[in-house]
């Protein structure tokens, strides 16, 4: 009887092994993934919108703004994966015409007028959202946006020019941005800094969080030990090295930001 009782055991265990093995293989295929094209003053956006037909009803959606490379698979990746956690995500084309850069001289070419004329980002941010709101799956009350590097800098420009978020994220980005005033922040922001970033000096940081104190904003920032600029991105040590940068992939900082992000996600939606 006891032999009986073992075996059942075990054949209950494969079961649901089976089963679970089943719904993630179900849910893994259920990612739906679409170009989508659209226009910017004159300008045509090449982005993806990512979200799981599986999911019925609306959900939050979240914008995601590439780092300086442009639209590239990582970003996208990103995309992919905020849809696998029940979000409609675009991964948004911020250069027009789908631009990739692949070396450090076209980036900053590519990314220097946005840093020169915040409102650029702020207006291509607000087509993207203006985009996923087309879709049925998006509940337009809920909208968030995160940012990698360059586009860390862009959605806390965004959201510190007005643009109507309920919170943004920035990963590695630059804190030389637009300033807050009183009132204008609609959202939430959060922060996921690395410590060993050379390429954000602790003046950057000070006189962001001073701005932001003053104008009332609330924000959590993060830091993250021994983690680099671009360190989320697991091709950022090949980068490093080919370009000579200071940047490098830190596998323990880039999950513990991702699961703050999405603690941080819950709470503002």
């Amino acid at each position: 009887m006891k032999t009986l009782k073992s075996i059942a055991l075990i054949l209950f265990m494969m079961t649901g092994l089976s089963i679970i093995s089943q719904a993630a293989k179900t849910s893994k295929n259920t990612i739906v993934t679409e170009e989508v094209t659209y226009e910017v003053n004159g300008v045509t956006m090449k982005s993806l919108v990512a979200y799981n037909s599986a999911i019925k009803g609306k959900r939050p959606a979240i914008v995601v703004v590439p780092e300086w490379w442009g639209n590239n698979d990582y970003s996208k990746k990103r995309a992919k994966m905020l849809a696998e956690l029940g979000y409609i995500a675009i991964a948004t084309d911020m250069y027009g015409e789908g631009k990739i850069a692949d070396n450090p001289k076209t980036a900053q070419e590519l990314a220097t007028p946005f840093y020169q004329n915040p409102k650029m980002g702020q207006e291509r941010i607000e087509a993207a959202i203006t985009k996923l709101k087309t879709y049925a799956q998006t509940d337009a009350t809920k909208i968030g946006a995160i940012g990698y590097c360059f586009g860390g800098s862009m959605v806390l420009n965004a959201i510190k020019l007005g643009t109507t978020l309920n919170g943004v994220v920035s990963f590695h980005g630059g804190l030389q941005t637009a300033p807050a005033t009183k009132g204008t922040v609609k959202g939430k922001i959060l922060v996921c800094h690395g410590l060993a970033d050379k390429f954000v000096p602790q003046t950057d940081i000070d006189n962001f969080k001073k701005n932001l104190d003053d104008a009332g904003v609330s924000y959590t920032f993060i830091n993250y030990e021994n983690a680099t600029h671009a360190f989320t991105n697991p091709e950022s040590t090949a980068n490093g090295k080919k370009f000579s940068m200071p940047i490098a992939y830190n596998e323990a900082a880039d999950k513990k930001s991702w699961a703050d992000m999405k603690v941080f996600f819950k709470t503002i939606f």
